[in-house]
């Protein structure tokens, strides 16, 4: 399987949480507001923003809905946050 270029590096679960937390601080929301938001744990938004848990598109739109930007912009957010690195 051929490798991609950097500039269309695939984003991993750490990421999309660099790009989940940014956002979240943005909104200056904890991650217990977050999960409240989204019907989602606190420690289950800690690991999705750690990397360590791989979310589900469901809970990515669940996600992105609590923090009122599109799973499109999220999913953007996260892929930039993978160019950078």
């Amino acid at each position: 399987m051929p490798r991609l270029p950097r500039s269309e590096a695939i984003p991993t679960p750490a990421h999309l949480g660099i790009a989940i937390r940014a956002r979240r601080t943005e909104l200056q929301l904890s991650q217990e507001g977050l999960g409240h938001r989204c019907e989602l744990h606190r420690t289950y938004i800690a690991g999705v923003e750690r990397g360590e848990r791989n979310a589900s598109l469901k809970s990515i739109a669940r996600i992105a809905n609590a923090l009122d930007i599109p799973v499109s912009e999220l999913l953007r957010r996260a892929e930039e946050a993978a160019k950078a690195s």
